[in-house]
């Protein structure tokens, strides 16, 4: 179920923006509107100090919405929108996001193939850490343990839309 939310929360974020890859011309615009949206979440998120508690109490069969609400709040997806929108100089990319930047361009067949085996792959990594903590540092750790990443995360959003902006001008 946590996969399966993962997975939707990207394909809501992907499919549409494969729908609409004539917006490209708009690229700047869109580059420098999305860095302020990010911006300004991370504002709101230092600002606001109380993370939110809407999604901290689920029913077990609601758990692939949640992990939906989740993903999608987190930002699932949006990494890879700069690469399938063309938004990214090849040139500059990775040998990594050039293969991205290849297969995503060729249909929407491939955006979902891509959504696909990143959501294998994030699901697989964090149930090798799951089972990990649960058998090196148990369950009495986890309880009393918490280690809270909202101001790292706020400052990070920050950074990233900051950068975002600065590269679109």
């Amino acid at each position: 179920m946590l996969a399966l939310g993962h997975f939707l929360a990207m394909s809501a974020i992907l499919l549409p923006f494969s729908a609409t890859v004539a917006l490209v011309e708009w690229q700047r615009e869109i580059r420098i509107g999305a860095g302020g949206l990010v911006m300004g979440f991370g504002v709101f998120l230092l600002i606001s100090r109380r993370h939110p508690r809407v999604l901290a109490r689920i029913k077990p069969t609601r758990l692939a919405l949640w992990s939906f609400l989740a993903a999608t709040a987190h930002g699932a997806g949006m990494m890879l929108l700069p690469i399938y929108l063309g938004l990214c100089r090849v040139e500059e990319l990775d040998t990594g996001h050039r293969a991205a930047t290849e297969l995503m361009s060729g249909s929407i067949n491939t955006a979902l193939a891509v959504a696909i085996v990143h959501t294998a792959a994030m699901a697989l990594s964090g149930g090798i850490l799951a089972v990990g903590a649960y058998t090196w540092l148990g369950l009495k750790f986890l309880a009393r343990t918490w280690l809270n990443m909202d101001t790292v995360w706020a400052l990070s959003l920050l950074l990233v839309g900051a950068i975002g902006i600065w590269t679109a001008w």
